[in-house]
């Protein structure tokens, strides 16, 4: 039991039924749950954020005269599937039949995490006090209306190979690991939500980035929230949480096979981040994730693992999805 996150749960609690604006973010363990009115916000240089419409800064001129150098230095793949093969071990003895199994890759830049956050493009990005910075296009929940939305976003392909869009929606291994993130969050959904749906099912979206462009997969999920949920914002994500999307099925024993399987912690990544406007909820998931250690940039990143996974596919996923969403 974590009093001081279960205080903080208490918190978000009273501001959301207030109806008082505020940012939070809470880590991937959900050991850390912080969180800053816009007042608190406009105090502090030193964590920035866009989430949606909402953003607490200015953004500077970008010189175009300086080079964006991000390059990743990333483990060899025998090292990567000694890692995998313990994943596959457990979805072959029936424990799980999905998991999101991530790694952490040491990158090169000129640009320092701030110039970093300014430079790229999602509909959520953080600066957190020189630590980390995040560019994530991935939405955890979305609360409008007394409705609940969530979009898992599954199945990445480089989008400049021949038909590229209609290899992704026809691979099998995609679709299976699409449709077992979609029961999960529709298992999730239930318990703080009725009458929830699949409103839109595999649509593709199209990302560009510094190294190569992308077609990504996501769906959206719909339902009504509960009574007794209404205006309860701690306790919502406190429920929904670790978020289906970046752990696997069932949400349990997925936790403890990553715990033993990536040989580095997470900490906020994989984590969430949102803002509350007083009325209605957004809040996406800390993915697209580089963590300053010591003044060495490291990305952490990952991909959905099922039986149909193929390791050496996997490896060259995790190194595609190390990327910066530029202007």
């Amino acid at each position: 039991m974590n009093k001081k996150f279960d205080s903080q749960v208490a918190k978000a609690d009273s501001l959301g039924i207030k109806k008082t604006p505020f940012v939070f973010f809470i880590d991937f363990l959900k050991n850390d749950f912080a969180i800053f009115t816009e007042e608190d916000l406009s105090k502090n240089p030193d964590v920035l954020v866009q989430i949606g419409t909402y953003k607490n800064f200015q953004p500077p001129k970008i010189s175009a005269e300086k080079d964006f150098l991000f390059l990743p230095l990333p483990e060899s793949f025998e090292d990567y599937q000694k890692r995998f093969q313990k994943i596959s071990t457990a979805i072959e003895s029936g424990k799980i039949d999905l998991i999101n199994f991530t790694c952490k890759t040491r990158v090169e830049s000129n640009l320092s995490l701030k110039e970093i956050f300014y430079r790229s493009k999602a509909k959520y990005k953080v600066f957190f006090r020189n630590e980390w910075v995040c560019f994530s296009p991935e939405t955890f929940i979305e609360i409008k209306q007394g409705n609940i939305y969530t979009y898992p976003m599954k199945g990445t392909i480089d989008a400049n190979l021949p038909d590229a869009k209609n290899t992704l929606l026809n691979d099998p291994k995609e679709k299976e690991e699409h449709q077992k993130s979609v029961d999960l969050l529709i298992h999730d959904l239930k318990k703080v939500a009725q009458n929830i749906q699949v409103s839109d099912f595999r649509r593709v979206d199209y990302l560009q980035t510094n190294r190569k462009n992308l077609y990504t997969t996501s769906s959206e999920i719909v339902g009504k929230i509960l009574p007794e949920w209404e205006g309860k914002i701690g306790s919502i994500l406190n429920r929904l949480l670790p978020a289906g999307s970046i752990l696997g099925n069932p949400k349990e024993e997925s936790l403890k096979i990553i715990l033993e399987s990536e040989d580095y912690s997470r900490g906020f990544y994989s984590g969430i981040c949102g803002y509350f406007d007083g009325e209605n909820l957004d809040s996406g998931v800390l993915i697209r994730f580089v963590e300053n250690e010591n003044g060495k940039l490291f990305f952490k990143s990952g991909g959905g693992i099922t039986a149909k996974s193929n390791p050496r596919k996997e490896y060259e996923e995790v190194i595609h999805k190390i990327y910066v969403p530029i202007y």
